[in-house]
């Protein structure tokens, strides 16, 4: 999974210490002066990275749902064309107003932010601006930035400022879908006849917006979690009083609170939200019932301050049961795929696993090591592919000798059944013959087939290499076919990672 990368912390973590060292020597000015650009390039290219995935996600989202919407449209339209012709008016021009603005958005219009507020990345673009205007604190001098560095730092900002435009795009995006949805199900029930004609369509709508918002989630969590260096790298940067100040007249929530003219203190005096009392309102009629009520006042108050605090605990209790707050897309009406939002190479799994295996007389001792590659169709699937040596310790404890008895192809298939058990399936091409070249190989003569079906059980490892050992019992159901017969039964054990 992609995040803004660890170095941009370290950055952010010689801010301070540039102010103060910024005139002390030449040469460690000179670090200062290149350190930086490299980091800020590094995150432009992964900002810009997201950016990307964002992109082709919600496009290709769009584009799916525009064309399921076509055909809907034809098959309502045979049986009730005024309907249609109303259902779906202007729909398509719309999903490609959608796809063109995912495409050209860049933030660039300075329209105001809506929508869920990212605080880290409103932390970061404010960042990155509070240096533009402060570029001795890249640079260790006074004047303007040099091209080595003011580049990437512009990069920088654009970058996460069209990722904002984009998170934009995709959440107006999900609700055009989830509004159409509403529309389509309205229909229906109106038109009874016709729930079985549309019924999977709407159902493959629902599947694709579920996958759609995790993916989306996912790219929000990525921009959204610094590591521990980053946040102590912004704690020191958030220490300077200037860059405070910055961020009070120029953060995403300055909008919500914007100070009056004149005003006294760095924020001033917070302009009233319409509809909403103010702070001072508020504490005013406070204090003016708590004092006419007398000595009493002050328990009466906290009484019912208590009283609110556990209906309100109890109304939040009944909203949880009843799934408030959640939409048609987070509550899926279907068993997810765990797998689906999770991009290719996140769903392969390396594996590696040996058998020891005492045949007849024409072969010694031999010990089998693979290799697999393994790919996740779903959270207890798994299909693969891998390849074996088979390495030969000799007759006997007196006579040992370390020979190449052959070599493996493999296919496999893996299906969960209950705790940690799964049901293993496979196919084996083996060469079973002592061999001290490769052109030996080429030899399809003495080539032999396995049927493999078994059970796995697996058990979760706490190390960083090998996530689970897997123990297999395997039975070859065409070795009895072999000649001379070979091991019917085999046993495994296997490590993932």
């Amino acid at each position: 999974m992609r995040k803004i990368p660890v170095l941009i912390g370290v950055a952010l973590l010689c801010l301070s210490r540039t102010v103060v060292h910024a005139q002390a020597v030449d040469s460690f000015s000179n670090k200062v002066f290149h350190f930086p650009a490299l980091l800020l390039g590094h995150l432009q290219s992964r900002t810009a990275s997201l950016n990307q995935d964002l992109t082709r996600q919600t496009e290709k989202m769009l584009q799916k749902m525009a064309q399921r919407e076509a055909r809907l449209e034809k098959k309502i339209t045979g049986m009730d064309s005024t309907g249609a012709k109303q259902l779906f008016a202007h729909t398509q021009q719309e999903y490609a107003a959608l796809i063109q603005r995912i495409r050209t958005d860049t933030g660039n219009r300075h329209q105001r932010i809506s929508g869920e507020y990212q605080p880290y990345v409103d932390t970061l673009q404010g960042s990155l601006s509070f240096l533009r205007q402060n570029p001795q604190l890249l640079s260790g001098r006074t004047g303007s930035l040099p091209p080595t560095i003011q580049a990437p730092l512009q990069g920088a900002g654009s970058e996460l400022q069209a990722m904002q435009a984009k998170l934009q795009v995709a959440a107006e995006a999900k609700a055009f879908v989830q509004q159409r949805k509403m529309q389509l199900n309205q229909y229906i029930a109106q038109h009874a006849n016709l729930q079985s004609l549309v019924s999977k369509p709407l159902g493959a709508m629902n599947q694709e917006l579920y996958y759609y918002s995790q993916r989306v989630q996912q790219y929000k969590d990525m921009m959204n979690s610094p590591d521990r260096l980053e946040k102590k790298a912004l704690a020191q940067l958030s220490g300077l009083p200037a860059f405070r100040t910055f961020m009070q007249s120029n953060g995403q929530l300055s909008g919500l609170f914007q100070p009056l003219g004149g005003g006294g203190g760095a924020m001033g005096t917070a302009q009233p939200i319409p509809g909403l009392q103010t702070h001072a309102q508020v504490a005013s009629q406070v204090q003016g019932q708590v004092s006419a009520a007398g000595p009493v006042g002050m328990e009466a108050l906290q009484s019912k301050l208590q009283s609110a605090q556990s209906q309100l605990d109890a109304y939040k209790n009944k909203l949880s049961q009843l799934g408030a707050g959640h939409t048609a897309a987070d509550v899926p009406d279907f068993r997810p795929n765990d797998q689906k939002t999770k991009p290719f190479w996140g769903r392969l799994e390396y594996g590696a696993n040996f058998q020891t295996t005492h045949t007849n007389y024409y072969y010694p001792v031999v010990t089998d090591l693979g290799l697999s590659l393994g790919y996740r169709l779903g959270h207890s699937k798994i299909i693969g592919l891998g390849a074996s040596y088979k390495l030969g310790w000799g007759s006997g404890i007196q006579h040992i000798a370390i020979t190449s008895q052959g070599v493996g192809l493999r296919s496999f298939l893996q299906v969960g059944i209950k705790g940690g058990f799964s049901a293993t399936g496979g196919f084996e091409y083996n060469y079973t013959t002592p061999f001290t070249s490769f052109q030996q190989l080429k030899q399809l003569q003495y080539w032999t087939k396995s049927g493999l079906i078994g059970v796995t059980k697996t058990v979760s490892m706490k190390s960083r290499v090998f996530k689970k050992t897997q123990v297999q019992l395997l039975w070859d159901f065409l070795s009895y076919q072999q000649v001379p017969k070979t091991q019917a039964l085999l046993f495994r054990i296997g490590y993932s990672f």
